[in-house]
């Protein structure tokens, strides 16, 4: 067998072990323990994760992360790979930051050098822009654990009216104009809520037992979540620029849809809850004269009392 496809396959057999031995491996693969050795060598190098024991019962550990075998990747599967991991370079906190800026090295430090420079001029000529937020959000990882364990977690969390601790079992996170969420199932409200991450204090584990949310996902929670108060018809036409300022947006916890005109322009009539007349308050307003709520009653209320706030804030 030639050494490459050896070491592949070590590499392989190892991943399935707890322990073993060179001895062990020498009679699996035909060779001297001596070759078994050199070849544990130079997998330690290229970054496998084991350990040696020496003793009457030593032998090799392997450490709880395992190594893939090689992929063989064109230059623009490359390329692909190298700048989705780059434009993560905006998030000031990612739940797997070290993993990713190990994999721009290795994708970098490996390639021919004229894909390098090929990568070098990519840099300057292409983006993924997001928002940059100065916000702390360590917890992360924790986070996205829970979600994918179904753990329960208890969190210091402090929102714009308190700090208190809540015991939550994470759905899942995902990112949004710079900031990440965590919706999850709050037992505090029975419910599911979406929690800022970056408001998330402390995280340990809870005592609680888990509820079944198998089939409750980043993609579909918000079907599954019960909004407050009494539900109302939201009617709002908006400019054409309006319309797009609208389609910028990633709506948590509203799925809205916007009816577009063949001029460009168009309009919202999507039901919401009265719990969320704030939060639509605030964001029609700060779109200014490219969007003119027309109902409910209740949002323009709302939408009123702000604004006499924002104007008696400059008299």
């Amino acid at each position: 067998m030639a050494k490459s496809k050896r070491l592949i396959e070590i590499m392989m057999a190892v991943n399935k072990k707890k322990s073993f031995n060179a001895k062990e491996l020498a009679s699996e693969f035909g060779v001297s323990t001596r070759t078994i050795i050199r070849d544990m060598q130079e997998l330690s190098a290229l970054g496998v994760p084991f350990y040696s024991e020496v003793g009457q019962h030593g032998g090799y550990k392997m450490i709880n992360e395992r190594m893939l075998p090689p992929v063989a990747f064109t230059e623009g599967e490359a390329l692909a790979v190298f700048f989705a991991s780059h434009a993560l370079r905006h998030y000031e906190d990612l739940p797997f930051e070290a993993e990713t800026y190990s994999v721009l090295r290795k994708f970098y430090s490996y390639m021919p050098e004229d894909i390098r420079n090929r990568i070098d001029q990519m840099r300057k000529r292409f983006d993924l822009v997001t928002p940059m937020r100065h916000t702390s959000t360590p917890y992360l990882s924790l986070l996205l654990d829970a979600a994918i364990d179904q753990n329960v977690v208890r969190v210091e969390y402090e929102s714009k009216q308190n700090k208190q601790s809540r015991d939550i079992q994470p759905i899942g996170i995902y990112a949004s104009n710079g900031f990440w969420y965590c919706p999850a199932y709050c037992f505090y409200r029975r419910d599911i809520r979406l929690f800022r991450c970056d408001r998330v204090r402390s995280v340990e584990l809870s005592e609680l037992k888990a509820v079944d949310l198998t089939q409750v996902h980043t993609g579909n929670w918000e079907s599954y979540m019960e909004e407050e108060g009494p539900v109302m018809e939201l009617y709002v036409e908006l400019t054409a620029t309006g319309v797009q300022r609208c389609e910028s947006v990633l709506w948590p916890a509203h799925k809205m849809q916007i009816h577009v005109r063949e001029d460009g322009t168009g309009w919202m009539d999507d039901p919401i809850h009265a719990s969320s007349l704030p939060f639509f308050g605030q964001y029609f307003i700060g779109l200014g004269m490219d969007a003119k709520v027309n109902a409910p009653d209740e949002l323009i209320h709302v939408m009123r009392e702000m604004l006499d706030k924002l104007m008696a804030q400059y008299r």
